[in-house]
Parts: C-alpha cells; structure tokens; sequence
C-alpha cells in the first residue's frame, strides 16, 4: 500500500531524511519512532504530498503522493488539531464530509464510533483536549481510508479513549487498511503494532518486529525468584549473583543463558514459591538502538 525508497530531503546542506527506505502492506500496522528531529513528521509531509522530495520515490498503492488518487486512499490525524470553536462536532464533521464527497448523513455515525455521540451538537469551544483528538480521528476515518498517517494520535486522550482508539485501529487493520503511526508512547505500541521502524538524525536504523527488534539488541533478561516461606536465605545462597528487594530476588542474563537459569530454578523448586522471566520493554530497546545509532 505504502513503498518508500531512498527518501531523501535536504535543507542546504542539512538532511532532515537520509536514504529512507520502509513499505507498508494493506492491513499493516507500523509504529515510526525516533526523537524530535529525527525525520518522523518530514516523512510524514512527503506521504501526504505536502513536501517534495529532494531524491527518492514515495508510491501509495501505485499513485504519486498528492495526486487526487493518493489523496482519496489516505487519511490523516496530525498531533495538534485546530478546529472552528463555534461549530458542533456535528457540524464540524459535516463540513469535512462535504468535502470528501461523502453523505453529509455520516456524521453522526463516525461521532458515535469514536464516543462523541451525547457531544455532537456541542460547540467544539466546550471541548476538552482529548475530544477535540476525537474529532479527528472521526474525520479520519472519512471513507475507510486505505492508508491512515496518524501523527501522535493519542496525545490528550485518557487511557480508556486510547484503548478505544486501538481498537478502532485494530478493526481497520483487520478490513485492510495499511497504518502508518508516530508515537513516543512506547508502552502502547509495544503490543499494537506489527512493526516498529525507529529513525535517527534522518537515518532508519531499526524496521521490524518487536521480537527481531529484541533479538538484535541482545539486552538482557530480567529474572525474578520469589522464595517459599522461610527459604530466603537458602534461595539468595543458590543465587549470589541476585539482589534482593523485599522479598524478591532479581538477577539478569543472556538471552543465550535462560535454559541454564530455567534448570537451575528446576532444581531448587522445592524452595521457590514462583519466577517470572522479563524480557526488555520496547523503551529499553529504543534507547539501545538509538545510542548504538549515535
């Protein structure tokens, strides 16, 4: 749906994009992330046709970026919205029915699927932040969009709304859409992406799951032993290299050592109450990656 390759976009000497390169399949889900200044929202521009590329090509389903074809297949949600105070959301939605070419009769449909349904004939100045995120979204998802560019797209929603918003994701992955997303809220797309690209100073220097993303950042594992009662001493005895906290044990290792850990744990099972084996959290995997880029 979406193929990049070899973006590059230079101001004077400076690249804010340097040979970039990412496809995006029909129903795929892509977490783009990087620090700020990193190239996420220049990419984003050249998606959407706003900018023009100093080399490179962008295709969406085999049409120019900012052809009338693109446009028709792609939505986008930026991170600040700016909405007319005075309309309603009801309104508001209308108008960009209208022009899309859609049955101003949508509205109130695509309001209630993103929980505005009892706002909709409030002024959109009423709104919180996180409604007027909602707004967006709604105007989004205008037409079943092929592919979905969304800059920052839970900034101000509370963590219910953001666990709605990923389901509405997920439902629009299931139906095809291809989903290309910024996000420095790693926690949440750890687990709602396929997969994860990150950029550096212009650079893409990861782009794939969050299992090979883990893989070659060879961090290690965390391992937690809770003892049976009364068999703490015994327990940090077989594990010196642990350090306890309350009553937990912690230690880490090698992803190539868990069996050794796991039979060790075996052996001792008469002491242990539970274990827990933690791999590293996309943040941990983030920050390895983005210095090793540095």
């Amino acid at each position: 749906m979406l193929q990049i390759s070899n973006l590059t976009k230079r101001y004077g000497g400076q690249a804010a994009l340097d040979g970039v390169s990412l496809s995006i399949a029909a129903g795929e889900r892509v977490a783009m992330l990087g620090h700020n200044g990193a190239g996420k929202s220049t990419l984003m521009k050249m998606v959407l046709g706003l900018l023009p590329p100093t080399s490179g090509e962008i295709s969406i389903a085999g049409n120019a970026p900012g052809s009338r074809a693109a446009r028709d297949l792609t939505a986008y949600l930026p991170e600040n919205i700016a909405f007319h105070p005075a309309l309603t959301g009801r309104e508001q939605i209308r108008h960009f029915l209208r022009l899309r070419g859609r049955p101003a009769q949508e509205a109130d449909g695509l309001l209630a699927k993103v929980g505005l349904a009892d706002a909709a004939r409030r002024r959109i100045g009423t709104y919180s932040k996180g409604m007027r995120q909602r707004v967006g979204l709604a105007q989004a998802l205008i037409g079943s969009p092929a592919l979905m560019v969304l800059d920052e797209p839970t900034s101000g929603l509370d963590p219910v709304s953001r666990r709605e918003f990923y389901a509405l994701l997920d439902e629009l992955a299931a139906h095809g859409t291809a989903i290309l997303m910024s996000s420095h809220a790693l926690s949440e797309v750890e687990v709602r992406t396929d997969r994860i690209a990150i950029l550096s100073k212009g650079r893409k220097v990861a782009d794939g799951s969050l299992g090979a993303l883990r893989s070659g950042a060879a961090l290690p594992l965390t391992v937690q032993l809770r003892p049976r009662q009364g068999c703490s001493a015994q327990l940090s005895a077989a594990f010196p290299e642990a350090k306890q906290v309350g009553e937990t044990l912690t230690l880490t290792c090698a992803q190539a050592d868990k069996l050794d850990i796991l039979t060790r744990i075996t052996a001792l099972r008469d002491i242990i109450d539970d274990f827990d084996f933690l791999p590293p959290s996309l943040d941990d995997i983030y920050v390895q990656i983005s210095r090793s880029a540095a």
